[in-house]
């Protein structure tokens, strides 16, 4: 086989095995195929303990006066949170969530073969910025046919996700920075079978990483354009040196030959969602690095990880002895990867950090409030199934308008792994996803430590060895395995915290977990959304919890529950990935797999979360063809929303497109000026018009 044919990725394990929409080359190039193979987590802790008990205290979350006194930047993560009464709740809040001024007719569901953007009546969307589109002054125009890995890092990269709009100060809403980061790339798609394989694997190489971009508007009624050339544009490159803070950063752990110091790390892998700090830092999750690395795939740590002796499918391991941990000097590659990022956008000579404080997994991101003590304290899931969820607590206080000082405040503190206990009796959890008999699911837990005060809590592991593996060293104190914890918000009106369960087809096969009252369902096709109430403020050990829904498709026949709100008046939702608030606490969901796996479009969707309309979900917008809804950011103040729609026409090749997103240029038509009649992942605004 030559090395032009070789380049091109046709083992699909998956194929046949995806649920809905899911393309099973987004299971081999996204995650490595992770559902084909056996679970990492093979730890013999409890998954979870329910009791008899039909009935449990709950305790409301206290104020958030630290958090709601935050003046912050616009963000899908962090929003201009009003001062907090007594109880704990915003103004906004206690009038009720239904006040927002962005109101629509929520759409029907969208077929997945349909190759558009599908926006409610009286909206119109068009692209900020796509793939390839230059964003400095030297950059070449992009050029489908002749890509060069030179160009491309010059250029905006590809399979943008999470994705957040910081206002630039004293600009009077004119100006903006973007923030988009970029997880994985489909060489299949991008380039012609006739480019040399090596060009390949550079040009794949350049479009990973991170990009921050300027935006521009006439005024705040205006969509937002990109400006090519400015000042604060940047691409975080795997040539890009990143600064290790925290217990880690200089152990033997993460020595590498290229970096004896085990302090400075090239380049960042399979960055997922993210987070937006109250201080208008980045926070960015590396998620499935495991499939970038050649291991021995022995040891009990790559196992937990994913990690493998066979060939990558973008086999950067050719050129870049790293890339194979085999080799001597490069034992220690992986565990430079899998960690918390954080950039500041508005300084681009600025050395962005890896925080080995948050720990190791595959972080599907990181959100950050600020506790009513001061603390900071950033929640994250481990997108895996059956993996865990996790919480971090600064050892430092928040400080008020001290930007240096709060960029430091993760690199030391507490970390967490939740425990949660149900409250109704295991008969009454079917895995049907049927409601147990005290009409809701919902139970107690707790925050189990991994690292406190600057000690390991975990015995027989150091602090180094805790926050490295912290997998193995999380398998050892028990907590609970889930239905793949993806993006973890808390909320800034409330204080309550939401986690985005995806899915979790292996739940209840033979030898494995069968379900729980925080996990209710078998063969978890749908996902569901976890609700939890910190016992005090966020810093709490303890805390109550409820299911706000169990997803599906209640027209299709699915055992579906939605906070009480009748089933037959919602928007079949399935596969929550991503979350974000907007101005007065509404919950909104981006999916990724398609609403009950029936072949359906992926979407976002407005969920109320008070009121006689808790639980209400309606669907705002589809995607294209193949794509995935990513990064979401609701202006609803401005009556506009933004996402990053990710791999549209994955199913297809270069020569015979899936999908002609976002540039639908027709056949035979001479393309404008940056256009491209092929498909291009990019960050879309939606706005009345």
């Amino acid at each position: 086989m030559s090395e032009t044919t070789a380049r091109k990725f046709t083992l699909l394990p998956m194929l046949g095995h995806t649920k809905g929409k899911r393309s099973a080359v987004t299971c081999a190039l996204k995650c490595d195929n992770a559902c084909a193979g056996d679970v990492c987590n093979t730890s013999s802790n409890s998954y979870f303990r329910d009791i008899a008990s039909a009935t449990m205290s709950r305790r409301a979350a206290l104020g958030f006066g630290a958090a709601g006194a935050l003046a912050v930047v616009l963000g899908s993560a962090v929003t201009s949170a009003e001062p907090a009464t007594a109880a704990g709740l915003s103004p906004a809040a206690k009038e009720g969530f239904g006040t927002s001024k962005l109101k629509f007719t929520s759409i029907p569901s969208i077929a997945a073969d349909v190759d558009a953007v599908t926006v409610p009546e009286g909206f119109t969307w068009q692209p900020v910025i796509r793939w390839g589109d230059p964003i400095f002054n030297d950059a070449p125009a992009f050029d489908l046919n002749n890509q060069t890995a030179a160009a491309q890092e010059k250029q905006f990269g590809y399979n943008n996700d999470y994705t957040d709009i910081l206002e630039v100060p004293g600009s009077n809403g004119r100006r903006a920075l973007l923030f988009a980061n970029h997880e994985y790339t489909n060489e299949n798609i991008m380039f012609p079978a006739s480019m040399a394989a090596a060009d390949v694997r550079a040009v794949g190489q350049a479009a990973h990483g991170l990009s921050v971009v300027e935006l521009e508007r006439k005024n705040k009624n205006k969509p937002w354009s990109y400006v090519q050339g400015a000042g604060l544009n940047r691409r975080y490159l795997n040539s890009t040196v990143y600064e290790l803070t925290g217990p880690v950063a200089g152990s033997a752990l993460v020595k590498s030959v290229a970096d004896p110091t085990g302090r400075a790390i090239r380049g960042t892998l399979g960055n997922c969602a993210g987070g937006t700090t109250p201080w208008g830092t980045i926070l960015s999750g590396e998620e499935n690095f495991n499939g970038y690395f050649v291991s021995p795939g022995t040891s009990a740590s790559d196992k937990r990880y994913g990690l493998t002796s066979n060939a990558t499918a973008r086999k950067w391991e050719l050129d870049d002895p790293r890339f194979d941990t085999r080799n001597a000097g490069y034992e220690n590659e992986a565990n430079r990867f899998g960690w918390i990022v954080e950039v500041d956008p508005f300084d681009p000579t600025s050395t962005p950090k890896k925080h080995s404080s948050l720990g190791r997994f595959k972080h599907e991101g990181a959100n950050v409030i600020v506790a009513d003590s001061g603390h900071v304290v950033a929640y994250s899931g481990d997108d895996e199934r059956f993996d865990y969820l996790y919480k971090f607590v600064s050892r430092d206080k928040y400080r008020e308008g001290d930007r240096a000082h709060n960029m430091t405040l993760l690199s030391a503190g507490n970390l967490y792994v939740a425990k949660f206990t149900g409250n109704s009796p295991a008969a009454e959890i079917t895995g049907t996803g049927a409601v147990p008999a005290d009409g809701a699911f919902d139970g107690i837990g707790e925050w189990l430590p991994l690292v406190v005060d600057g000690a390991s809590a975990v015995p027989g592991m150091t602090v180094q060895e805790v926050l490295v593996y912290t997998r193995l060293a999380a398998d050892k104190v028990g907590p609970t395995k889930m239905d793949r914890c993806e993006d973890v918000q808390p909320s800034l009106h409330t204080g309550k915290v939401y986690v985005a369960c995806t899915n979790n087809s292996d739940r209840g096969k033979v030898g494995k977990e069968g379900a729980t009252e925080i996990n209710p369902r078998n063969a978890n096709r749908d996902g569901h959304i976890v609700e939890i109430t910190e016992t005090g403020d966020q810093t709490s050990t303890t805390f109550t919890w409820n299911l706000l829904m169990v997803c599906g498709d209640p027209a299709q026949g699915d055992v579906t529950y939605f906070s009480g709100f009748p089933v037959d008046q919602v928007s079949p939702i399935s596969c929550p990935d991503n979350l974000a608030f907007d101005s007065v606490g509404n919950l909104w969901i981006s999916t990724d797999g398609a609403p009950s796996g029936i072949g359906r479009a992926d979407g976002l969707f407005k969920v109320t979360l008070d009121g006689a309309e808790r639980g209400k979900v309606e669907q705002f917008l589809a995607v294209p063809r193949d794509g995935e809804t990513c990064g979401p950011i609701i202006h609803d103040e401005e009556r506009t929303v933004f996402v990053s729609v990710q791999h549209p026409g994955e199913e297809g090749s270069f020569d015979a497109p899936n999908s002609y997103f976002p540039d639908y240029v027709p056949a035979g038509t001479t393309p404008a000026p940056g256009q491209v009649r092929a498909p291009r992942p990019s960050v879309v605004q939606v706005f009345r018009g």
